[in-house]
């Protein structure tokens, strides 16, 4: 008798959501590190994003105008951290003048804890 081989594939469905902070939007899902402009808060400390523009489940879609209603994502604070140094450099050309100005933007690094719905 033949051995079969049994294949059972098992589709994980991920919620996600889209968060807008700081002028961006975000694609976000539970469990994720993401890396976003400084938020207030000290690290471990739990924050709340309520600006939630989309949330997905599934083939499951629902479209905030402009924001989700009822809908917030749970966030954890890891780390506040600095980005990579830009230069600035300014020159006068015959007048001896340069000047040399660096800048480290501040981020903050999460870990996406839940994704809350009121509408799923």
């Amino acid at each position: 008798m033949s051995e079969g081989k049994l294949s059972i594939k098992i589709k994980r469905v991920m919620a996600f959501a889209i968060v807008a902070h700081a002028g961006k939007q975000y694609r976000v899902e539970e469990g994720q590190i993401v890396q976003w402009e400084r938020l207030k808060g000290e690290p471990g400390s739990e924050v709340i994003l309520d600006k939630v523009l989309l949330l997905g489940e599934g083939s499951s879609l629902h479209v905030g105008k402009p924001w989700v209603q009822g809908a917030r994502v749970k966030a954890e604070i890891l780390e506040h951290v600095k980005g990579p140094k830009v230069i600035a450099f300014k020159y006068r050309r015959r007048e001896g003048y340069h000047r040399t100005v660096g800048h480290r933007q501040p981020h903050t690094r999460l870990r996406i804890v839940a994704i809350e719905n009121g509408v799923l």
